[in-house]
């Protein structure tokens, strides 16, 4: 129980840390809602743990919901770093046509 209440008051913690940046114009309001709902999503995964654990031994694994939950977020992360990878891929090859049509500029 402490574990979910100290979970919990992370999240809080990163939530108010959204609104403080938005606040500061720091985030976009995509960002904000993206990360809001993210937060809010694993602190109901916290609160709702219980059920999640009988959820998973009624599908038949011997992992804890918790373990299930890890997986899924590896496996996110693991999408999250592959799209940002695609997009930085994405902005290298305009700089370098950004770059490439102002050195041909310059030589005219």
């Amino acid at each position: 129980m402490i574990q979910q209440i100290l979970a919990i008051a992370v999240i809080l913690f990163f939530i108010a840390r959204l609104y403080w940046q938005r606040k500061k114009d720091e985030i976009s309001r995509a960002e904000l809602s993206f990360w809001l709902a993210f937060f809010l999503l694993a602190g109901l995964a916290i609160v709702f743990i219980k059920y999640i654990d009988e959820f998973v031994a009624g599908l038949g694994f011997s992992a804890t919901g918790i373990n299930v939950l890890f997986y899924a977020a590896v496996v996110l992360l693991f999408y999250v770093v592959f799209r940002l990878r695609l997009r930085q891929e994405k902005i290298e090859r305009n700089i370098t046509k950004i770059v490439r049509e102002i050195a041909l500029k310059g030589k005219e």
